[in-house]
């Protein structure tokens, strides 16, 4: 009777673990449809990244409608904008770690808007190589500690225009004296200067003051070089500093008062070539700038950041022209400043601005 019992127990036992078993695909199947439900496909998963990345996409596309109106977003965005293109490999890296097909095929819509905007300073359009000028551009900086090294640069670069910012009273002998030889011709108003191969006749100061700063305050200024393809206005510009600070915002309010300033110098402008040269403390995409862009052509070609010298991540340092043409544009090697400077070869020409 006990070895029945036994049996019988042991029989029970292995009754009820063999239901176990037989129960147990059940349970799994149940798992995977609702983890099926749940989203986790390889088409229904990701969905987060894939809205990051439209919304990405959004933000570059149509970055002219993000406001200003709290601490100037839509500018300290479009100081950065071309840098939202890594979002794009950032992204992929997640996707690949979700292994979601979502998001991954989703990331087309930000290398596509991003290709869109910036594709051509990839691949700029093929100009020639035939120019007039050469110009230079270059915020020396005004604590710089080896100004004959940077004068010296400068010389070197083969410039027939070189225009200067931060210049103070104690490092100007020193440019006067290194840039003479090549550039006999020279002009100085407050903190800006320009040097040139040919004369320069009608050197006068720009007012582009905002207001509420002192008389004393000199950053703008115009000349006409006469060059051999005819006289062409130059003016240089130094724009007021931007700052970023909390909770205020990107504070650009005198930055973008005096580019209206110097915006409304050109448009009054009466010789039909221009070239601005200037550290305008802004990018071609950021809004505050427009008043100089919708009127001039920007020589733009690459990415060309130019700030800090260090580890540059914006092109804030310029050349523009109207009635002649940015041929190309390159930065050169650092010298003692914070600033790259900038050099672009000119050719004289009509072309529309923004063309």
């Amino acid at each position: 009777m006990e070895t029945v019992t036994r049996t019988v127990g042991r029989m029970s036992i292995d009754d009820r673990r063999a239901g176990s078993t037989e129960r147990r695909p059940g349970r799994i199947g149940r798992g995977r449809r609702d983890g099926e439900a749940a989203g986790r496909t390889l088409w229904t998963r990701g969905r987060v990244l894939a809205s990051i990345a439209v919304l990405v996409s959004a933000l570059m596309a149509f970055h002219g409608v993000v406001p200003n109106t709290v601490g100037n977003l839509g500018s300290l965005l479009e100081t950065f904008l071309p840098w939202a293109g890594l979002a794009v490999p950032v992204l992929m890296a997640a996707a690949s770690l979700r292994r979601s097909a979502l998001a991954t095929v989703s990331l087309v819509l930000p290398a596509a808007v991003w290709a869109a905007l910036f594709g051509e300073r990839i691949f700029p359009a093929d100009r020639g190589t035939a120019h007039d000028l050469t110009v230079v551009q270059h915020n020396v900086d005004d604590e710089n500690p080896d100004p004959g090294g940077t004068a010296r640069a400068l010389a070197r670069a083969g410039a027939d225009l070189i225009a200067l910012e931060e210049l103070t009273p104690e490092a100007l002998p020193v440019y006067e004296a290194v840039l003479a030889p090549d550039h006999p011709h020279h002009a100085v108003v407050g903190t800006v200067g320009l040097w040139s191969r040919h004369p320069l006749v009608d050197s006068r100061p720009v007012d582009i003051r905002p207001a509420g700063v002192g008389g004393d305050w000199n950053r703008g200024m115009r000349a006409t070089a006469r060059t051999p393809f005819g006289d062409m206005a130059v003016y240089v510009a130094h724009l007021p500093s931007v700052r970023l600070r909390l909770p205020d915002g990107f504070g650009s309010a005198w930055r973008d008062e005096s580019a209206a300033a110097l915006g409304a110098a050109v448009a009054a402008e009466e010789l039909d070539g221009i070239v601005l040269l200037g550290d305008l403390n802004g990018t071609l995409d950021d809004r505050g700038l427009a008043p100089i862009t919708s009127r001039m052509v920007p020589a733009q070609e690459g990415f060309g950041f130019s700030w800090p010298a260090a580890w540059p991540v914006a092109r804030i340092d310029h050349v523009m022209t109207r009635g002649a043409v940015p041929v190309s544009t390159w930065t050169l090697p650092a010298t003692g400043s914070d600033h790259l400077p900038v050099a672009a070869r000119i050719r004289r020409g009509a072309p529309e601005p923004g063309g």
